[in-house]
């Protein structure tokens, strides 16, 4: 399993860690997004979705669950389950097919779709440290290894 850490110091770090993973998507990747609330989730789901094309606003799918993304490289759905009750109804509207190898599916709060999510390409946590965010990137796949050897290397 691969790893990547850094301190984002503020949002536009945050912002800016996201595009340059945005730029390293194919589709068919899963990103589960970790972390309390107001820890970065929505404010990464967004850097990635602006940085693949999207000119408009992202808002937090909270209520929704879903929000898609019709995007030139491919669809981004981009999942909040914070407010899903029992991880069933995932299978009731039918999760299975959002995973694809033309989609990219960014998903928050993951733990509470335990059992009915596929195993993630990378899980990414954002924590507050001393006043300031870190991200912790862990993959769960080759491709999730792939994207952060691709970021390391990017960085030297």
């Amino acid at each position: 399993m691969a790893q990547y850490q850094a301190v984002l110091q503020d949002e536009a770090a945050t912002l800016a860690l996201a595009t340059r993973i945005a730029g390293l998507l194919s589709g068919g990747q899963t990103l589960f997004l970790h972390g309390d609330l107001g820890a970065g989730k929505t404010t990464f789901s967004r850097g990635v979705i602006t940085a693949l094309g999207h000119g408009g606003t992202v808002k937090s799918p909270t209520y929704t669950l879903v929000e898609p993304y019709q995007l030139k490289p491919f669809t981004v759905f981009h999942f909040d389950l914070y407010r899903l009750r029992d991880a069933e109804e995932l299978e009731f509207m039918g999760i299975r097919d959002y995973f694809r190898a033309d989609t990219l599916c960014l998903i928050e709060w993951p733990e509470q779709g335990s059992g009915y999510l596929p195993v993630p390409d990378l899980d990414i946590h954002l924590t507050f440290v001393d006043g300031h965010r870190r991200v912790l990137l862990q993959s769960q796949t080759p491709a999730g290894a792939a994207l952060i050897k691709a970021l390391t290397d990017d960085e030297q």
